[in-house]
């Protein structure tokens, strides 16, 4: 049960803000003029009204600020849907482990064809169908009654998963207003809407983005002490998502057993949640990969319990965290890692007591951010996506930062000027939030345009291909094949083909890793065991394709060649440029303007190199 001034704060603000409400109401007391309204009649009521306009707030008395701009729960959602549309048109594919494991294998589902990782291979079954056919599902219905263009089912996919995450967003929302109060509700929605890393994370076909959607809504649930339903979204989170997203629920299964001792609501609903979960999805999966398959768990296997682990794939220092936390964020990244310190600051300093939450102390409803930053930071193969589960978090913790420096800058001003009681915080503190919002605003679009320009162009590329398929020269019962070498890990996807008779090729390059391979011909592919493919990133001879047996090549002209590598577009006996678009040359621009898109200055200080696809000039086989 909430301590009673955090319930006071928590009444106060709602009747005097009506966060729930289409329409701000007029405050209570005053008429629209600002002038005393009559008096109410005598009885219950009135008695009712002073007492709600008299009750204690949090770093002053709410009644002393006039009612602020307030978005209610429908407003913030429509803004939500706007910018999660907006990421899935204009957001670019940042890693080559959404496009092979998740849109490739999707493809495969929806069109018959696409290729496979070692992951998919029944003898690992690292990765779950179930998941795929979450989102395979509504792409496969799309096809079979509007037999639409593939890059139209792409996006298409692309949209629902943004809807889904407003879906959350709009939960969410709902709840931090609640328990953390609408003040840094209209904050959160304000760095949300800006962020770069939701621009990137919330349309991603990553098991990480799922369980970003489902876990943060679990710890919305948890917030309103809505336990059962917290428990079934963290199941969902952890079984059908990334099985490592079950860390956000740790303090929640902590604050139940331990502070509630609600044994018997944690241990039914964990079962429940579990066998409604994990039995279709061991059902689904056993019969995609021919054998009993609980992916979930093989996947946990594999990284903490193998010799080698993920860590063959690379490792990043600590300040690749740091940095990416930046990009991503900018300064609501650096104000969410100063929180735990400004909490204790607030306390010392701020000395109002009551509680500034509805139902939980802060080190017990935020624990799952610095949990989850505790435990990926130290471990030695990083990736930006591991850090998708709990991007909205990071936003609260700005906003509750910027809060409490709101509320010292208050106290302090108390202090020298002799303010008088009752008067509000927010109106002394406004502009530390207004320059926070502005400058995380402009830092947000500014990235976000610089990663557009930067980096959508193989994008961009791969439907030029649609305007082959409609020249004399497409012969609809031929396999085109679209060959790339280094550029491998830019590759968009199958869906960016207009066809299904395209495929895909790689050339040789000094690249020496293990790359996929395309799923068997026959019904019972997914349950094939394929020779080529391991677990310890081995480079197998079967993924090339002949030089010379290629339709269309996909190639990155950066200035540096070898003879793997060599500049395929100077070939022009055998080659012609059919496009050619502009691809940003990281070592040879400036680390900052690269980064953040600055009105004339960036041009000058970064580079570009050619990103062409190539249409073979000679005939083969007679065509």
């Amino acid at each position: 049960m909430a301590p009673p001034s955090a319930r006071a704060r928590y009444i106060a603000n709602k009747a005097d803000n009506q966060i729930l409400s289409k329409k701000p109401p007029k405050r209570p007391g005053l008429n629209g003029n600002n002038k005393p309204k009559e008096a109410a009649p005598a009885g219950k009521k009135k008695d009712k009204d002073a007492k709600k306009r008299n009750q204690p707030t949090s770093g002053g008395q709410e009644k002393g600020i006039t009612n602020p701009i307030m978005p209610s729960v429908q407003t913030a959602f429509k803004t939500f849907v706007s910018a999660r549309l907006c990421s899935a048109i204009w957001a670019y594919i940042a890693d080559c482990d959404e496009t092979f494991n998740y849109w490739e294998p999707l493809h495969y589902i929806i069109n018959g064809h696409g290729l496979q990782t070692w992951e998919y291979s029944p003898q690992f079954g690292l990765r779950s169908y179930t998941y795929l056919l979450l989102q395979g599902v509504p792409g496969y219905l799309y096809q079979k009654l509007f037999n639409p263009s593939p890059i139209l089912i792409f996006y298409m996919v692309r949209c629902m998963l943004g809807f889904g995450c407003a879906v959350m967003e709009r939960y969410m929302y709902k709840s931090i207003c609640q328990e953390f109060g609408i003040h840094i509700g209209r904050l959160w929605l304000i760095f949300q809407l800006f962020s770069v890393g939701m621009f990137v994370s919330s349309t991603a076909l990553l098991p990480s983005s799922f369980s970003m959607y489902f876990g943060c809504a679990a710890l919305a649930a948890w917030w309103q002490q809505n336990y059962c339903f917290a428990i079934f979204l963290t199941a969902i989170s952890a079984l059908l998502g990334w099985p490592f997203a079950a860390l956000i629920g740790i303090p929640l299964v902590l604050e139940m057993l331990l502070r509630q001792r609600d044994w018997k609501t944690f241990v039914q609903w964990t079962l429940i949640s579990g066998a409604t979960v994990a039995i279709p999805m061991i059902a689904i999966d056993t019969s995609y990969f021919g054998k009993l398959t609980f992916a979930p768990l093989n996947i946990v296997w594999y990284n903490v319990f193998t010799s080698h682990g993920p860590n063959i794939f690379g490792t990043e220092p600590l300040s690749y965290y740091i940095i990416n936390g930046f990009l991503n964020f900018n300064i609501i990244w650096l104000l969410a890692l100063q929180l735990p310190i400004m909490l204790v600051m607030d306390y010392l300093i701020v000395p109002a007591k009551s509680k500034s939450t509805l139902n939980f102390p802060h080190y017990i409803s935020l624990a799952p951010l610095y949990l989850w930053l505790l435990v990926f930071f130290a471990q030695p193969h990083k990736e930006e996506r591991f850090l998708f589960p709990v991007y909205p978090l990071i936003s609260l913790c700005g906003a509750i930062t910027v809060d409490v420096y709101q509320r010292i800058f208050f106290r302090f001003k108390t202090l020298v000027f002799k303010i008088k009681s009752g008067v509000h915080y927010l109106d002394h503190s406004m502009f530390i939030a207004i320059l926070v919002m502005v400058t995380s605003t402009l830092l947000g679009l500014s990235r976000v345009f610089a990663l557009y320009r930067n980096y959508h162009a193989p994008m961009d590329l791969m439907l030029e291909l649609n305007q082959f398929k409609a020249t004399p020269q497409y012969d609809p019962d031929v396999i085109y094949n679209v060959c790339i070498g280094k550029d491998w890990h830019r590759y968009p996807g199958s869906f960016f083909f207009p066809a299904k008779n395209f495929r895909l090729r790689f050339l040789k390059s000094e690249f020496r890793g293990m790359l996929p391979a395309y799923y068997d011909e026959g019904q019972n592919a997914t349950k094939v065991v394929q020779p080529y493919f391991n677990d310890l990133n081995q480079e197998n001879e079967h993924m090339y394709f002949d030089y010379d047996r290629c339709d269309f090549l996909v190639d990155f002209d950066e200035g540096k060649y070898t003879a793997l590598e060599p500049n395929y577009s100077k070939r022009s006996k055998d080659w012609s440029v059919m496009k050619s678009l502009p691809f940003l040359i990281p070592e040879k621009s400036h680390k900052v303007l690269r980064a953040f898109y600055v009105p004339f200055l960036t041009d000058n200080h970064i580079q570009y190199g050619d990103f062409n696809l190539l249409k073979r000039k000679t005939k083969r086989n007679g065509r």
